[in-house]
């Protein structure tokens, strides 16, 4: 099992540089010239960021809680900010050739020019170089030069004058600032492949930023509230329209805190429900680090009360400990328990995960020796355990550990892996709704899956 795990996690690790080398080729190394600031520069941030993703990911139980708000907001930004610059630049790859096509004709032509700058200067110097040796008009034709010096005419057997040296003419000096044409000083055409990977990692770079800047902004806005309505055939006429406020995967950790919680409890206080469902994964950490970041839920206001029940991340952050907490902070726990509320029961059972900790649910334990009669509502975190609640005649299971599966295409893993990913779904005669969650885990970033807070409407049938 441990080689299994350490190879896995090399792979993942292998996988993990392949990628930053690609995004460092095509972002860094493509756009620029050559080494310099600019590629320096670059290659820092694609060898110091990956590290800051791994440190905040693998320091959760490592590091030092202060240590660990330090890498998360740079580490976890990086893990979404990478992805969607891997999607971006991966959509590159197709318009590559297209712009390649649209920008033949341009640089082709700057091309033609330069090259024909070059001919121009190399047939200006071939002609120099033919009038030094064409005739000259004036002393005729046969005064051209010949091999050696020119013999003066005399009486035969006359001794030959000797002949006159011919002093070279002078080159003419050439200015300092000359830019006439020269094959030395031909400047080379433009890179059309510099242009193209340009054009191609900047639009990149603007789409990923976007999209996680407009991620983040609506995790850091907090959660809006959602209304659905859902009818239960057992449910009397006079609990008609009872509303119970349904919230999961508030996820406090290094980078959500009390101001966190403060909008949430605020927004469910200004919806004025019945009752408050926290279904799940209010923590990630422990109550030593997290204790102040969940004080705000001692505000949290409700008629008939405000419930809980344990999600996956409870039992990594220490589950007893944060039971007794949220106790304090005014909230029930409903460990594998129920509670009748006016004309239904309200039920808990404990997360899937609390199996490896003595704590698995129990349905028999939360739902047996009840009126059948009486309409139930079950508070699960994960949606794969709707099938338990189906068997049992639950009427309705409210759930949340999906994130709506947070960043696209996370939402295509997250179907993969639960029933439902969000929103409404009918399993017999058992309703299940799953929350998107409050939160997020991990990058504080959602795409395509926007945090939300449900009020749900019980509806009598027939009311």
């Amino acid at each position: 099992m441990v080689i299994l795990f350490g190879a896995a996690l090399l792979l993942v690790l292998a996988l993990l540089g392949l990628a930053h080398w690609y995004l460092w080729r095509r972002l860094v190394r493509d756009t620029t010239r050559g080494p310099g600031p600019a590629r320096t520069l670059g290659t820092v941030l694609f060898v110091v960021a990956p590290v800051l993703m791994l440190a905040a990911f693998a320091g959760s139980r490592a590091l030092p809680f202060g240590v660990l708000r330090v890498v998360a907001w740079p580490g976890y930004l990086w893990a979404a900010l990478a992805l969607y610059l891997l999607l971006a630049v991966a959509l590159g790859e197709l318009l590559r050739p297209l712009l390649f096509r649209v920008t033949r004709g341009r640089y082709a032509r700057e091309g033609e020019t330069t090259a024909t700058a070059t001919a121009t200067a190399t047939a200006s110097d071939g002609a120099g170089a033919d009038a030094e040796r064409a005739p000259d008009p004036e002393r005729g034709a046969d005064a051209a030069p010949g091999p050696g010096p020119a013999e003066a005419p005399g009486p035969r057997g006359a001794v030959a004058a000797e002949p006159v040296p011919v002093q070279p003419l002078a080159a003419e000096p050439v200015p300092a600032g000359d830019a006439r044409p020269g094959p030395e000083r031909a400047r080379p055409a433009p890179s059309r492949r510099l242009f193209v990977s340009r054009i191609v990692g900047g639009a990149a770079g603007a789409a990923a930023l976007g999209t996680v800047g407009a991620g983040a902004y609506g995790v850091l806005r907090g959660p809006r509230l959602k209304h659905v309505t859902i009818p239960l055939a057992k449910l009397p006429r006079a609990a008609h329209g009872f509303r119970v406020a349904v919230v999961s995967d508030i996820h406090l950790g290094p980078i959500l805190g009390h101001a966190h919680t403060r909008r949430i409890v605020d927004t469910i206080n200004g919806a004025q429900p019945d009752a408050i469902a926290v279904v799940g994964d209010l923590v990630d950490g422990s109550v030593a680090q997290l204790g102040h970041a969940a004080q705000p839920l001692s505000d949290l206001r409700a008629r008939h009360g405000a419930y809980f029940v344990t999600g996956n991340h409870e039992y990594y952050s220490g589950a007893d400990e944060w039971i007794d907490e949220v106790r304090e902070l005014g909230l029930r726990p409903l460990e594998n328990a129920r509670v009748e509320l006016p004309g239904f029961d309200l039920a808990g059972v404990n997360d899937i995960s609390g199996e490896d900790h003595h704590a698995a649910p129990d349905y028999d334990k939360a739902l047996g020796d009840r009126d059948p009669a009486r309409a139930s509502v079950l508070m699960a975190h994960q949606p794969v355990m709707i099938h338990e609640a189906v068997e049992r005649g639950v009427d309705l299971q409210l759930s949340g550990h999906t994130h709506g599966g947070q960043l696209f295409p996370g939402n295509l893993l997250a179907r993969a892996a639960n029933p439902t990913v969000a929103g409404l779904d009918h399993y017999g005669d058992t309703t299940l709704y799953v929350t998107r969650g409050a939160g997020a885990w991990g990058p504080p970033v959602r795409v395509g899956a926007p945090s939300d807070i449900t009020v749900v409407t019980l509806a009598a049938r027939g009311a």
